[in-house]
């Protein structure tokens, strides 16, 4: 797209907002909608239901599984679904603020962890079927890996961090290929690698990250959250790609994660629950596809039939590779 049509793009986007009208809705969704892919789908803070807070399992176009858990627990902690992964045995790995687990296909919780007190975790992502590896928010934060099978603790690393506001510490922190760890540091405006030992290797400037994959490629993707923004960036943080609202021809909320497709597309989760006035949800787009070139190939708007709600992270379920191992993070 020129610089010329972007302009009248972005007028138009921005015309519909000021009269307000939802630009979402007068954009006409490209793919097959709820068909174009089998997923695993969850979002956070869907503050329209604070009795059920849900994941889902879609296939053919249709919610074939749903799982749900209570907004706030007894004590008030707040619970809300930030990362989910369904393992090549069906179960399936969450973090849920107040804790995590791993709840299989028949909704049997096998393995939980609760939080302890002035803590909170928003990531838990799988080594292997017996393995998880979780932030853990709080002063300090660290870095956990468990072994879910004996419930033993692995290893901690301290994240050096520079509040004391543990909720705005961390978000989706992952393993990479080389047994390294990617962590977007909110407060500090950047992504660090870390050795397992807790060695700074690596970092890059990065405002809101809110995720941070090591793509096969060698390059980091990474999720700008409120600012808005997908971005690639090479081993000397050179950008090479990044998707913003100047490339979109709808509105762009909270760019939560992203995942890059075995094909070369990347997936990017546009979670609008930061806006407190949830009439204006409906009709936004939830998640969409995107090809290298930026043309988008699939834009997702589900809010009744079923509602999905807002949209943190999805699993795409017709991907090559194995969840259990990292190998969907290319």
């Amino acid at each position: 797209m020129n610089p010329k049509c972007k302009l009248i793009l972005l007028f138009l986007v921005w015309t519909l907002i000021l009269h307000g009208q939802n630009p979402s809705q007068a954009y006409k969704l490209p793919g097959k909608g709820l068909k174009q892919h089998s997923f695993l789908y969850a979002g956070e803070w869907d503050t329209r239901h604070p009795e059920g807070q849900s994941m889902f399992l879609l296939r053919g176009g249709k919610v074939v599984w749903k799982y749900s858990i209570p907004m706030k627990l007894a004590n008030g902690n707040i619970q809300e679904f930030d990362d989910v992964t369904r393992l090549s045995n069906g179960n399936i790995v969450f973090a849920c603020m107040s804790g995590a687990g791993i709840i299989t296909p028949d909704k049997n919780l096998i393995w939980e962890f609760h939080c302890p007190e002035g803590t909170e975790t928003h990531s838990c992502q799988p080594i292997g079927k017996d393995s998880v590896l979780m932030a853990l928010n709080g002063n300090p934060g660290k870095v956990l890996i468990y072994n879910t099978a004996t419930n033993k603790l692995l290893n901690e690393i301290i994240i050096p961090t520079s509040t004391a506001n543990r909720h705005g510490q961390f978000r989706h922190v992952r393993i990479t290929p080389q047994h390294t760890i990617m962590v977007p540091q909110i407060p500090e405006g950047k992504v660090v690698e870390y050795t397992m030992d807790g060695k700074e290797i690596w970092s890059v400037e990065a405002k809101s990250a809110w995720s941070a994959i090591r793509l096969h490629n060698g390059n980091t993707l990474i999720s700008g959250d409120g600012k808005s923004y997908t971005r690639e960036v090479n081993p000397k943080g050179e950008t090479i790609w990044e998707f913003t609202q100047a490339d979109a021809p709808f509105k762009l909320y909270n760019n939560q994660t992203a995942n890059r497709l075995d094909n070369g597309n990347t997936v990017i989760c546009n979670w609008c629950a930061g806006n407190k006035n949830t009439e204006e949800w409906k009709g936004t787009v939830q998640v969409f596809e995107v090809t290298p070139t930026k043309k988008i190939v699939w834009a997702l708007s589900s809010w009744e039939h079923p509602d999905l709600g807002p949209s943190t992270y999805i699993q795409l379920l017709d991907e090559k590779g194995n969840p259990d191992n990292g190998e969907l993070q290319r």
